[in-house]
């Protein structure tokens, strides 16, 4: 049987120091509110949360045909029944929402056509075919065969039916959540009941979010809050009547005074930046909450050379835990490898939080060893996760899945940012295999093993400080040495030597050899030398 040809190696992306955060967002409280705001904040949700509806859908049906024509037509219809400051927050909303369901579209379509493409390929093979360490191999039966090809037929039905609605420019969008959509059909495993839902439902569907202005007071002119936490709110045109305080506005009785970055914020709002705000109700818990955002510009980038200058972590992503090692600008492991577990089961607060908490641990603890920068994998399993690719290996899909690849990113850019440290993402390709292949077995010791997940940080990190990730090669063994001589003993000028033999000494030496009879003894005066012995001197005067 002749050999396979080996799948030739893809080619490895440079590394490159991330962007960091292009945004911040910051949340507070909003504590004390009376029975007539949290009615105020309802009625002006629902009234323009039904705008916000309307709009989405008039968006979706101008599809690639949107123009500035358009928009500003839904904007003059839209400012009749609220404001024109209203009206620009909602139609700039619905913009991003429909233009969020393109990418996720498109998305679709790429894992679509990745798992058509390997179901094709592991259909053209026999049955049983074993595969190759690049490639999948055929399915093991017939009867799988046949199901797959079933497959196949529904998998190309939908992908053409997804690429004809992108050509179309049509999108499917759920205010709300689809998720929380279809807890409805289902509540028993939800765990909540109709009224419950309904609560969670409306208030999904509510709007209260109004973009940021500069130049204007406080930086907002529709939720306007003020240096000492006052709130206000500019009421829409057909809910005047509910104000209670001048030019239509309604002030709350809540105060806010965010406690995290509230110097930065406080420093925006006194020099009348813009700075977004976002009115949210929290059913499960019955809370309200005031969200503050803004934009960054001109954030310093620190070059590549100067955060490899101080060495790199290198940190490698696991589905339960990081692993980092620190290296030197050399690339030599210093120290002890770390690992930072999470636990990323429960609801979306609980695996957020545990990741925050592990990010954290990892920052602290690359700032006391002195590193400038992170170095982590720019990972992307678009076109990873699908069955058809892994074949039977579930808990290997599973495995992949449960990797946060995306929160990760996003936290350890923001944390980053505010720790000082950058980030340099490398390409993620083979680091795990040379990893184990170049280094587990050198940094292996009987106290402590390596394990892969720690080389594989390794490999992460000199490939982040443009190294090579195997180690020196030993020369051969005609260089090690002077033509398969010992080269490390040779004396230096002016030393005794130690490599010949003994100059030969007169006089007894011990009782069992007598002068001259040394094993190593030999006759200096037979030497190519300027000195010679009193002895010889003496004989060549009688001579």
């Amino acid at each position: 049987m002749a050999d396979r040809q080996r799948k030739p190696l893809r080619t490895i992306a440079r590394p490159f120091v991330a962007d960091g955060p292009s945004g911040v967002s910051i949340r507070d409280r909003l504590k004390g509110l009376s029975a007539d705001d949290e009615k105020v904040l309802r009625t002006i949700g629902e009234h323009m949360g039904r705008l916000a509806s309307a709009d989405l859908a008039r968006r979706c049906r101008d599809g690639l045909e949107h123009s500035t024509d358009t928009w500003a037509a839904r904007k003059r219809e839209l400012t009749a029944e609220s404001s024109s400051r209203w009206a620009g927050s909602v139609t700039s909303n619905m913009h991003d929402q429909w233009g969020l369901s393109r990418r996720a579209q498109w998305q679709h379509l790429v894992s679509l056509d990745a798992g058509i493409r390997t179901m094709r390929h592991r259909l053209s093979l026999p049955v049983g075919e074993k595969g190759s360490r690049g490639a999948p191999g055929g399915y093991r039966s017939k009867l799988e065969w046949f199901v797959k090809t079933r497959r196949l037929a529904i998998l190309e039905s939908a992908y053409e039916r997804v690429r004809a609605e992108r050509e179309a420019g049509r999108v499917s969008v759920v205010r709300g959540g689809r998720r929380l959509l279809k807890q409805r059909h289902n509540l028993a495993a939800a765990n909540r009941t109709p009224e419950q839902w309904r609560s969670e439902w409306e208030a999904a569907r509510w709007f209260l979010t109004a973009d940021g202005e500069s130049c204007k007071r406080f930086g907002n002119e529709t939720i306007r809050v003020r240096p000492d936490g006052d709130v206000s709110i500019k009421l829409p045109a057909p809910l005047a009547e509910l104000a209670n305080a001048k030019n239509g506005r309604y002030v709350l009785a809540a105060k806010v005074s965010f406690p995290h970055r509230g110097d930065e914020w406080r420093d925006r709002i006194e020099a009348n930046r813009a700075v977004a705000y976002r009115i949210h109700y929290n059913a499960a818990s019955g809370r309200w909450y005031l969200d503050a955002s803004w934009t960054r510009k001109d954030l310093p980038v620190i070059p590549l050379d100067a955060l490899r200058a101080g060495g790199v972590v290198g940190v490698d992503t696991n589905a339960d835990h990081l692993a980092a090692w620190r290296l030197d600008q050399h690339g030599n492991p210093m120290g002890a490898p770390r690992r930072f577990d999470y636990d990323l089961s429960g609801s979306a607060t609980h695996r957020d939080a545990q990741l925050r908490h592990a990010l954290t641990r990892l920052l602290h603890w690359s700032k006391q060893t002195g590193a400038q920068a992170i170095a982590i994998e720019d990972l992307d399993f678009t076109d990873s996760k699908t069955r058809e690719k892994h074949g039977r290996k579930k808990r290997f899909r599973q495995l992949i899945s449960g990797i946060p690849t995306g929160k990760l990113r996003a936290r350890l850019l923001s944390m980053c940012a505010e720790a000082g440290i950058g980030v340099i993402a490398v390409d993620p390709a083979y680091t795990s295999m040379w990893g184990a292949e170049h280094w587990q077995k050198p940094l292996t010791t009987p106290q402590r093993p390596a394990s892969r997940h720690e080389v594989a940080s390794v490999a992460i990190g000199r490939r982040a400080l443009g190294h090579r990730i195997r180690r020196r090669t030993a020369p051969p063994r005609q260089h090690q040495s002077d033509a398969g001589g010992h080269r490390t003993a040779q004396a230096r000028p002016g030393d005794r030597g130690r490599e010949g033999n003994r100059p030969l000494v007169p006089g007894s030496r011990t009782r069992s050899v007598r002068a001259g009879r040394g094993t190593n003894a030999v006759d200096q005066n037979a030497q190519d030398r300027s000195v010679r012995s009193a002895e010889h001197v003496q004989l060549l005067l009688r001579l």
